[in-house]
């Protein structure tokens, strides 16, 4: 599996993915979160004329997972990360994770944070097995308090989420 900046013309596939990976959420009762539009291809663009969107492409240099950050508050926060499911399970989101964690630290940024929910497997419980710990309210940054608030007007706190951080090593 190859990871590499998207490109703009990997964009729709990126939705296409979102669309996919949205679909497990209603096996378990969350079928908000399955129906809830991707990202616009707007949005995308800006991650990806950032440097801030990742995909890992198959042997054709077709997309199946991708990852979109943004810095916040000194660490790089995790926006998504979506792996199409007919590619799960082969530590694909995984070496996502990797890749943005050796890309922030590359940056001397001290950690990757990301929200997410706590009672969803491939979630909180996927992401603490990649190292990530939850953060108490106490230690949520300006940016992270904000991101949480957007969330909430977005309606996903319906369902029970948390702010991870996983450290880094700098250098």
């Amino acid at each position: 599996m190859i990871i590499r900046l998207a490109r703009i013309d990997d964009l729709p596939q990126l939705q296409d993915i979102e669309r996919a990976a949205g679909e497990s959420f209603r096996s378990i009762g969350m079928p908000e979160i399955a129906e809830d539009e991707p990202p616009t291809i707007d949005e995308l663009t800006r991650y990806q004329r950032a440097g801030l969107a990742w995909v890992a492409v198959e042997a054709a240099d077709r997309p199946v997972a991708y990852v979109l950050a943004e810095p916040v508050d000194g660490n790089l926060h995790v926006e998504q990360v979506s792996v199409h499911p007919d590619h799960g399970r082969q530590g694909i989101g995984r070496a996502l994770l990797e890749h943005l964690a050796a890309c922030a630290s590359a940056d001397r940024m001290p950690a990757l944070t990301l929200t997410t929910f706590t009672q969803v497997p491939w979630n909180a419980p996927y992401y603490e097995r990649c190292g990530f710990r939850p953060l108490e309210q106490s230690a949520l940054t300006a940016g992270l308090r904000e991101i949480r608030r957007r969330e909430a007007e977005h309606g996903l706190d319906r369902w029970p989420r948390v702010c991870m951080i996983r450290p880094l090593p700098l250098g």
